[in-house]
């Protein structure tokens, strides 16, 4: 699950990361009340952001001609008209695609007198199966395209989870940094607030950049988190129910959020093949084969290891719900599912949807002769296939006739 740049700081914020103070707003009124606010209590200048759920908002453009989505206004005037710009209009960045996406709110904060920029994530290293602590001074840069052309600027600290991250090895990222003085002590304070926000909240990502050298307004310097981004682990959503509070359905696919009712991994893509498989591997493998022999895919749906009928039949009616859907190939190896399960769950889901589109089956494992004689009996046009590239050179074969 994705939250908003707000949301994120909010959480940062709880584990001693600091943050630029200010509010998420709904409308205008609400941006220039709270810009004023800020002008009072010394900003120079405040940054009014679009909060979606994509990355490149400043250099983003407004299907409305208004250009970007992050804006410096120096007075509560600007900012009330950024804000009005903004909100209720549709933003397209490099992330969201031509369709873009609509801003419903904007984070109105006190903008940071930045002197220099940097690059700071906690992430699971699945090589090493331990946490790491990552930095870089290219801040502000897509970290894969540093990590492609300038790898030597990425620092990474594996971090022992019996013991969390270290005040040594802070103190060995802020050097890598550059940093000196009582930034030293900054910057040993926010990366072990980044690695607990990352550990607590059973996050998968969490990533600020920029992270910020500021200069106060008495002159100091300290490190701020200019920007925020964190992405959370599903499967611990259970345990944070004010996490899972955060959850912004607007932001989401309607298919999607149909199919996260029902526990399916559904996401959704631009082919015309849809998918149903049991295990994310083998859902990858299917989308490689679909594509090999000529095909695209509709969708990565992937039904658990032990989905039920009911399961099952809902998810046929997500994909019939994808009118760019010209063939179904239900590809099942069962080592806990059971073959009959789905079988079951295949004919009630024709019957139910009265499916008229190319359905190529390949059944193989946990008591698949059973799963066969239940598709054999239904008296389905279906086609059987005995491999995964047979299932898949069929239904590319039948949907290119169709």
């Amino acid at each position: 699950m994705n939250i908003h740049e707000y949301q994120a700081k909010q959480l940062l914020a709880q584990f001693g990361v600091l943050v630029p103070p200010g509010q998420v707003c709904a409308t205008p009124d609400a941006a220039r009340a709270l810009a004023e606010k800020l002008f009072a209590t010394g900003a120079e200048r405040v940054v009014v952001k679009s909060q979606i759920h994509a990355g490149g908002r400043g250099k983003g453009t407004f299907k409305s001609g208004f250009q970007g989505g992050v804006r410096l206004c120096r007075t509560a005037d600007e900012t009330q008209a950024a804000a009005q710009a903004m909100l209720g209009q549709v933003l397209v960045t490099q992330q969201t695609g031509a369709e873009g996406r609509p801003v419903h709110r904007v984070l109105v904060e006190a903008a940071s007198r930045i002197k220099q920029e940097f690059y700071c994530a906690a992430l699971l290293d699945r090589a090493l199966s331990r946490p790491i602590l990552m930095v870089s001074a290219a801040g502000g840069m897509d970290i894969e395209e540093v990590a492609a052309k300038t790898p030597e600027k990425i620092t990474r600290e594996v971090i022992d989870p019996a013991v969390g991250l270290m005040p040594f090895q802070g103190r060995k990222l802020a050097a890598a940094l550059g940093l000196t003085g009582d930034l030293i002590n900054a910057a040993v304070k926010l990366f072990a607030g980044v690695y607990q926000t990352w550990w607590e909240c059973d996050a998968a990502l969490v990533e600020i950049n920029p992270l910020g050298r500021v200069e106060l307004p008495d002159g100091r310097e300290t490190l701020v988190a200019v920007d925020g981004k964190i992405g959370l682990d599903d499967n611990s959503l259970y345990r944070h129910k004010d996490i899972q509070a955060m959850r912004d359905l607007a932001e989401e696919a309607p298919l999607e959020i149909e199919a996260s009712k029902h526990s399916l991994n559904y996401i959704k893509l631009d082919g015309n093949i849809a998918c149903l498989v049991n295990g994310a591997g083998l859902a990858m493998a299917t989308m490689d084969i679909i594509q090999h022999y000529g095909g695209r895919p509709a969708n990565f749906l992937d039904v658990g290891g032990g989905a039920s009928a009911e399961q099952v039949t809902a998810a046929f009616r997500i994909i019939m719900s994808d009118p760019n859907v010209q063939g179904i190939l239900v590809n099942i190896f069962g080592g806990i599912m059971d073959c009959n399960i789905i079988a079951t769950g295949i004919v009630a889901a024709v019957k139910e949807t009265g499916l008229n589109l190319p359905l190529v089956v390949r059944l193989e494992g946990n008591n698949v002769g059973a799963g066969k004689k239940t598709l054999a009996d239904s008296g389905l046009p279906l086609i059987t296939a005995d491999s995964m590239a047979d299932g898949a050179e069929k239904v590319v074969g039948a949907v290119t006739k169709t």
